[in-house]
């Protein structure tokens, strides 16, 4: 009997440990959605489909939905720093963890595309001073189509906002006869023909502050332009 009887109590003990367990499930993360294009729109959403505009600090999950491949989307801020390529159309998913501060979502070839939310208290936190210029020892590549875009990154991929004065190496990638790539800035002045589809590398000497700019002549007033900052 002694043995029936411990037997049973170690069953007891096994199952109310089993029972416990179940009992202390993980939390899943909140959910958020994010979406861009086909047309010049671009959002994020709360699971009940409200527009986020605070959060409390956390891990999250967003699923973001690119619809258009002449638009990005960039998710940036304390610590978080994601996107999809502006050549990508369909559903990627990020874990994050947000802390204090605020937090944007834009379109890099199309900044004024861009919303915004804070994190917590951002009371405390010092505002955002945006990514350093580039230096002239930064490779630059301009590309123009095939789509109805045209941008300037670094050979890493991160979008170009501001450069400092120099002399700077880009690699031209104009990919369609439809469009072409020119290059204004202070003393400088380039472009390709429409004819051209191919690869040129061209030495940029931005000798002055002020703006670079660049653009597809024929389908500037569509969107097809953008530009940097030129600092010393």
């Amino acid at each position: 009997m002694r043995g029936v009887t411990a037997v049973a109590a170690l069953a007891f003990v096994v199952a109310s440990l089993g029972a416990a367990s179940g009992s202390a499930a993980p939390t899943q993360a909140p959910r958020l959605f994010g979406e861009v294009g086909p047309e010049f729109e671009i959002s994020l959403h709360d699971a009940q489909g409200n527009r986020v505009t605070k959060l409390d600090p956390g891990t999250y999950v967003i699923e973001v939905e690119d619809k258009s491949d002449f638009h990005s989307f960039h998710l940036e801020g304390p610590g978080v720093d994601e996107r999809t390529d502006t050549t990508f159309t369909g559903t990627v998913e990020w874990t994050v963890t947000f802390r204090d501060g605020r937090y944007t979502y834009h379109c890099d070839p199309h900044p004024s595309l861009a919303g915004s939310f804070t994190v917590g208290n951002p009371s405390t936190t010092p505002p955002p001073t945006g990514p350093a210029p580039v230096t002239a020892k930064t490779r630059l590549v301009l590309t123009a189509g095939p789509a109805q875009l045209i941008t300037l990154r670094t050979a890493a991929g991160k979008a170009v906002k501001t450069m400092k004065v120099g002399t700077y190496r880009m690699t031209v990638r104009d990919r369609s006869r439809l469009h072409n790539a020119h290059v204004r800035a202070p003393g400088f002045d380039r472009k390709t023909t429409l004819a051209f589809v191919g690869t040129r590398r061209w030495k940029v000497r931005l000798a002055r502050p002020g703006t670079l700019r660049f653009v597809c002549d024929p389908h500037a007033s569509l969107g097809m332009r953008g530009s940097a900052k030129v600092v010393r």
